[in-house]
């Protein structure tokens, strides 16, 4: 892959991975395999910094991620109340600060400080900080200071939220969730619709004034579920001039794959690229289309298409996407620049 092709991942659970797994991202894949048992609870290790640098990643959308007690089976503490939320959420908002301390990562919060990750001699990375489901927030209004911590996407959704119906519990914005788009509106916040039920996902858009995403999400045309796109989601999303991350998790990528004794060999880039085509058809151009693998996710390296061992081989993906019949300027877009043509148009100067 040339140099040139920039990688931007809208989905990556890194503090997530790091507090409730003890996986430092600062370590190579390998090396974290090297010290976990042979089926480690998140499974087989993906991200290093090293295998991203490798790669060419030079932005992640990196999640504020929490776990509703009760409402899965992730591994880590959970929550009961949205105070227990936010001082959970609050405590992987402190280890972003932390791991900006190495010189190889970057917090991105401004479109100045996109310029400055893109523009540097090194290759280095920069973390847009995604919240991963709302109950963090306490009260709507307590969007500023999110937004203050440095927190510049927030997806109302994950399961069902105070704010949102959401993946297997369909349901509308709830009262709170109506006034949590004004709040992210007037704030200047990136909203992502990915988890969200589709009734709430409308409200949303008819409710939200701002810039609108898909971090992850695939299309519900190759696996019909409510965690995918429909076809009418993806037509607004585009009609919003939203982008949709792809996920590189094969039980979303090939209908009745499951993760325990399904074999990885049965799914390749050529089905993440059948979903990418799809958003194409609709679209009428490639201009939609992103990456967002929520790699290590709560699966690992053994639910990802064959061609991906380490975070390092997404690069690989850009020939796939050529093999195809995407034009070069298609290509750098979805491996990248059609996120940062978002984040240029959603972050503060």
């Amino acid at each position: 892959m040339p140099p040139s092709f920039l990688i931007v991942d809208a989905h990556e659970d890194i503090a997530y991975n790091a507090l409730a797994l003890g996986r430092d991202p600062r370590r190579a894949a390998k090396e974290t395999r090297a010290a976990e048992p042979e089926k480690p609870k998140g499974g087989i290790a993906t991200v290093g910094l090293d295998d991203l640098i490798a790669g060419n990643v030079r932005i992640i959308f990196a999640t504020i991620y929490v776990s509703p007690a009760g409402g899965s089976s992730t591994p880590g503490k959970t929550y009961v109340t949205a105070e227990e939320a936010s001082a959970l959420a609050q405590e992987q908002l402190a280890y972003y600060a932390l791991l900006a301390a190495d010189p190889r990562i970057s917090l991105i919060t401004t479109r100045a400080d996109m310029k400055r990750v893109l523009e540097a001699e090194e290759s280095r990375i920069g973390l847009v900080l995604l919240m991963e489901g709302a109950d963090p927030i306490v009260k709507p209004e307590d969007v500023v200071l999110w937004h203050e911590g440095g927190v510049r996407i927030i997806g109302p959704a994950w399961s069902q939220t105070r704010y949102s119906g959401g993946t297997g519990k369909p349901g509308p914005l709830t009262e709170l969730g109506k006034e949590l788009m004004g709040e992210m509106s007037r704030a200047g916040l990136i909203l992502d619709t990915s988890h969200m039920a589709e009734e709430s996902f409308f409200q949303a858009l008819d409710l939200f004034q701002g810039t609108v995403i898909a971090s992850h999400s695939n299309t519900r045309k190759f696996v019909d579920t409510d965690r995918q796109l429909s076809d009418e989601m993806i037509r607004a999303l585009v009609k919003r001039d939203g982008v949709i991350g792809a996920v590189f998790y094969n039980q979303f990528l090939v209908k009745h794959w499951r993760q325990n004794g399904a074999d990885k060999q049965a799914v390749t880039f050529s089905d993440v690229i059948d979903h990418m085509k799809h958003i194409c058809d609709l679209a009428g151009d490639a201009t939609h289309c992103g990456i967002g693998t929520d790699f290590d996710g709560g699966f690992g390296m053994e639910a990802t298409p064959t061609e991906i061992d380490t975070a390092a081989d997404l690069a690989k993906f850009a020939d796939a996407l050529a093999g195809a019949g995407f034009k070069d300027a298609e290509v750098r877009g979805i491996m990248g620049e059609n996120w940062i043509r978002i984040l240029n148009r959603g972050l503060p100067t």
